[in-house]
């Protein structure tokens, strides 16, 4: 049974990334579109097709396939650490820290520098991406330190809490005192997207998760033994806050390096552990890992598959979709759980 569904979520990412390929603002025939995939971008098909698959379609799907592996991957490790199946990848603050690393540098530029850096494009972009990382690196840096040093897991949830509401106190006073055209920059990084990766941020981007989502399985037993409790798990041998930091150092990284390629992408690391729990009634991360890691990346494909549908203009915002998605099923979980 549980074969059969992993095949089934296979099956599922391939047509969901095909589709991605073939369905758009602008319509291209499927023929053309094999051609494109299969001889590369030759010049036997139209250079305006070949460009749209090649510099759109296929960066987007494959920053959506990996983003929401991660994020579910995030998810997981979070809920598990936490024994709580509302725990989410952004509950210890560390999307906050890579928001405020990003208004930092977004909303001030133009204070400050005089130009606003939604105007400086590609080199923008960068400087983004850089501080998202540098502030989420940051925050998860100090959650790092604190698990080292308390022991309730209750504690340090409250204190990620605290670093996300402080930061977002920051982002607020920032706000308020930087123009107009920096603060819509910030808020449409804020949207969410998987469009804004492309070219050589996306080569760097899926082997960074290419690299990450398997070490993050290396943590498969110490994740099984923090479900049996600290209690059962210390007379086990395993050092409860040694493994807590590493899972939340790897969650981290995981969050870290999405928000910073496609900004903060809401529900899906929170509603995919549910829904790869719902689908194979487990608990044993052996499967469950593969398994999230898997409908993470079909949910983000079907979400950005929503997002750029035919008849809209340009595309959704991300975090749009996700929350239609993911909504109903936070709502299912806690109902079942009444």
């Amino acid at each position: 049974m549980k074969k059969g569904w992993f095949l089934l979520l296979i099956a599922l990412i391939v047509v969901l990334f095909v589709l991605n390929l073939l369905l758009g603002t602008v319509k291209i025939p499927v023929t053309d579109v094999l051609g494109i995939l299969i001889s590369g971008g030759s010049e036997s098909y139209s250079s305006v097709f070949s460009n749209i698959i090649w510099s759109s379609r296929v960066p987007q799907a494959l920053t959506a396939l990996m983003a929401g592996a991660g994020l579910a991957v995030s998810g997981l490790q979070m809920q598990t650490v936490f024994r709580n199946p509302l725990a989410g990848p952004s509950v210890l603050g560390i999307s906050n820290g890579a928001s405020l690393g990003v208004a930092l540098v977004v909303l001030m530029s133009g204070s400050l520098g005089g130009v606003a850096l939604s105007r400086l494009g590609y080199l923008g972009d960068v400087a983004m991406s850089v501080a998202a990382i540098v502030g989420a690196l940051a925050v998860m840096g100090l959650i790092v330190w604190v698990a080292q040093r308390i022991e309730g897991n209750v504690t340090l949830l409250i204190i990620g809490v605290m670093i996300g509401y402080l930061a977002n106190a920051i982002i607020g006073v920032l706000k308020f005192f930087s123009n107009e055209e920096d603060i819509k920059a910030y808020v449409v990084w804020g949207l969410g997207s998987f469009a804004r990766v492309s070219g050589d941020q996306m080569v760097l981007f899926v082997v960074l998760m290419a690299i990450l989502l398997p070490l993050s399985m290396l943590l498969v037993k110490t994740m099984n033994l923090l479900l049996l409790g600290d209690a059962y798990a210390k007379n086990l041998g395993l050092n409860i806050q040694r493994s807590r930091s590493l899972v939340i150092l790897s969650s981290g990284v995981l969050v870290a390096i999405v928000t910073a390629y496609c900004g903060p992408i809401m529900f899906i690391g929170l509603a995919v552990p549910h829904l790869a729990r719902a689908l194979f009634r487990t608990s044993d991360h052996r499967i469950l890992m593969p398994a999230t890691m898997l409908a993470g990346g079909g949910l983000a494909l079907l979400c950005n598959l929503i997002a750029r549908m035919p008849g809209f203009e340009g595309a959704l915002p991300v975090n749009s979709v996700t929350a239609l998605v993911g909504a109903p099923v936070i709502a299912a979980v806690l109902f079942r759980k009444s």
